[in-house]
C-alpha cells in the first residue's frame, strides 16, 4: 500500500468519524440539540481530528526515522573488505540502494520471485542481466557481500512499510473508537476541539522556525567538518578558486564573491532606476484605466522562471552585447559575461522594485500631497521634497531585498555569465558566482568526506550570512527611519 493511499484511508476514517460523531451526539439527545453542551458539529471535529491527526503524524514521523534506522542498521553489515580503494561506506551504500530498488522494479514486473531472490547471489550472471533490464548496472567490483546487504536493505524497508501500515490504520482506529466513546451531552466538545485546533496551529507556526533552524545546523556541522581537512585561511584569503577531485585544490572564495557582487551590482544599477521610475510613474502619473494595465503586465516578469530567462540571456543579450559592444570595443569575444547575467537578472529584478516601491509611495499620506500644492509647489516638486523623501525608507527597504534575491540567483548566471572563477574589472568578460559553484561541486553522485565536495557548505553558510544580513539591514532602516502617520 502506497503512501499516497494509506493517507487517503486515514482521511476518509476521519471523514466518517466526523459524520458518525455528528449522528451519535444528536441521537444521545433525541434530536434536541439545546441539550448538548457544544454544537453538534464539534463532537463530528473532535472525532476528524482524534482520528486524522494522531495517525498522519505517526507517519510523518515514521517515513522521517526509517530511512536513517535501516541505513544505519546496513551499514554495520558493510566491513572494511567490501570498500573498494579509493572509495567510502557511503558510496557502497549508494550502490545497496541502487541494487535493492532494482530488486524491487524485478519483482514489481514478476520477473522474478520472492524464493529465487533469497537465493540469488551476486556473482551470478544472471542477476546483472536482470538488474541491467531495469537501469541497473553492476561493476565488477560489486561484492556478493553487497548484494546481500541490498537484499537485507530491501527485505528491512518492506517489513517496515507493512509495520508502518498496520501502525497508522490501528492509531487512526484507536483514535475513532476513544473519540466516539467519550461523546456525551455533556462532554465539552467545542473546547476540545478548539484546543486541539490551537496546538495545531501552533505546531503549524513552528515548522517555519524549526526549517530555519535545520538549515542552518546542516549548513554549521558540515562547515565545521570541512574546515577540519581544509585550511581555514586557505579558504577566506586565498585568491585562486581551483577545485581538483582527488586533492591538490585551491578553494579561495574571494574570486567567487568578486562576481557574486559584480553580477549584483550591474543587476541593480539596471532594476533600480528603471524600478522606481515605474513605480513613481504607476503611483503618482498614470490614470486609473493606465494603471490598472500596466501594472499587472510589470509583475507578469516576476512569474516568469528563471530558466527562461537564462535562454534569454544565452540566445538574444549576449550575442547582441558581444556584437554591439564587446568585440567593437576589443573587450571580448564571448556571449558570456558579467554584463550579460547582469543585464538580464536586472530585468528580472524590476518588478520586485517597483512594485514594493509603488505600495510604499502610495502608502504617503495623501494630506502631504494636498498641502505641499497648497504651498504652491508642483506635482513634480512635490514628488521630489515630500513624496520620495517621505517614502525613502521603504524603497531602501525594497532595494535591499532585490540585492538579495540577486546573490542568490543561480540559472541565469549559469547560461549567461559562464563559470569562470576569476577576479576582473573587465564587465564582458566570463565569471561566475557562489551559487554556481554550490551546484557545479554537487552534482553527481558525490560522497561528503573530500574537502571538494564539503566547500559546497562553507560557501552556503557564507552566502546564508551575507543575504541574512542584507535583510536584517533592510528591517532596521525600514523601521528606524519609518514615518508614522496617523
Amino acid at each position: 500500500m502506497s503512501v499516497g493511499l494509506l493517507s487517503l484511508i486515514v482521511i476518509a476514517l476521519a471523514v466518517a468519524g466526523y459524520i458518525a460523531g455528528r449522528q451519535i451526539a444528536v441521537s444521545k439527545v433525541q434530536g434536541d440539540v439545546r441539550r448538548l453542551h457544544s454544537l453538534p458539529s464539534y463532537y463530528g471535529q473532535t472525532v476528524f481530528l482524534f482520528t486524522a491527526v494522531p495517525a498522519l503524524l505517526l507517519l510523518a514521523g515514521w517515513l522521517l526515522a526509517q530511512p536513517t534506522f535501516i541505513e544505519s542498521r546496513i551499514t554495520a553489515m558493510i566491513t572494511a573488505a567490501d570498500v573498494p580503494e579509493g572509495s567510502s561506506v557511503g558510496l557502497v551504500m549508494t550502490d545497496v540502494r541502487r541494487i535493492a530498488s532494482g530488486l524491487d522494479q524485478i519483482l514489481a514486473q514478476g520477473k522474478l520471485s520472492e524464493a529465487n531472490l533469497t537465493a540469488m547471489r551476486a556473482d551470478v550472471t544472471d542477476v546483472r542481466g536482470r538488474l541491467a533490464e531495469v537501469g541497473v548496472a553492476l561493476g565488477s567490483n560489486v561484492k556478493p557481500s553487497v548484494f546481500e546487504a541490498a537484499k537485507s536493505y530491501r527485505a528491512m524497508a518492506t517489513t517496515s512499510h507493512i509495520a508502518m501500515v498496520f501502525a497508522v490504520l490501528a492509531l487512526a482506529l484507536a483514535g475513532f473508537v476513544f473519540a466516539v466513546s467519550r461523546i456525551r451531552p455533556e462532554f465539552r466538545a467545542r473546547n476540545v476541539s478548539e484546543t486541539f485546533v490551537r496546538w495545531l496551529l501552533i505546531g503549524a507556526s513552528c515548522i517555519a522556525i524549526l526549517t530555519t533552524v535545520g538549515i542552518v545546523l546542516s549548513l554549521v556541522f558540515e562547515t565545521i567538518h570541512f574546515f577540519r581537512v581544509y585550511p581555514f585561511k586557505d579558504f577566506f584569503f586565498s585568491l585562486t578558486w581551483n577545485p581538483k577531485f582527488g586533492g591538490g585544490s585551491d578553494l579561495g572564495i574571494w574570486p567567487l564573491i568578486w562576481g557574486t557582487l559584480y553580477i549584483s551590482l550591474i543587476a541593480l544599477l539596471v532594476s533600480v532606476p528603471v524600478g522606481i521610475f515605474a513605480a513613481i510613474y504607476l503611483a503618482e502619473y498614470a490614470s486609473k484605466k493606465v494603471r490598472a494595465v500596466a501594472k499587472p503586465l510589470l509583475e507578469v516578469l516576476a512569474g516568469i522562471p528563471t530558466i527562461v530567462y537564462g535562454l534569454f540571456a544565452l540566445i538574444t543579450v549576449g550575442p547582441a552585447l558581444r556584437d554591439w559592444f564587446a568585440q567593437p570595443l576589443g573587450l571580448g569575444s564571448s556571449s558570456s559575461s558579467v554584463m550579460t547575467a547582469g543585464v538580464v537578472m536586472g530585468l528580472m529584478l524590476i518588478p520586485f522594485v517597483s512594485s514594493l516601491s509603488d505600495d510604499i509611495i502610495n502608502a504617503v499620506p495623501q494630506s502631504l500631497r494636498d498641502g505641499s500644492y497648497g504651498l504652491g509647489a508642483t506635482q513634480s516638486e512635490t514628488i521630489k521634497q515630500v513624496i520620495l523623501p517621505a517614502a525613502l525608507p521603504g524603497i531602501v527597504g525594497a532595494v535591499l531585498l532585490a540585492a538579495s534575491r540577486a546573490i542568490g540567483e543561480t540559472m541565469i548566471v549559469v547560461m549567461g555569465a559562464g563559470a569562470a572563477a576569476k577576479m576582473s574589472l573587465n564587465p564582458f568578460e566570463a565569471m561566475t558566482t557562489v551559487t554556481v559553484k554550490i551546484v557545479s561541486q554537487l552534482t553527481g553522485d558525490t560522497e561528503f568526506a573530500s574537502p571538494e565536495t564539503l566547500v559546497a557548505f562553507a560557501l552556503g553558510l557564507t552566502l546564508f550570512v551575507f543575504t541574512l544580513g542584507l535583510n536584517i539591514l533592510a528591517l532596521y532602516i525600514v523601521r528606524k527611519y519609518r514615518e508614522q502617520y496617523e
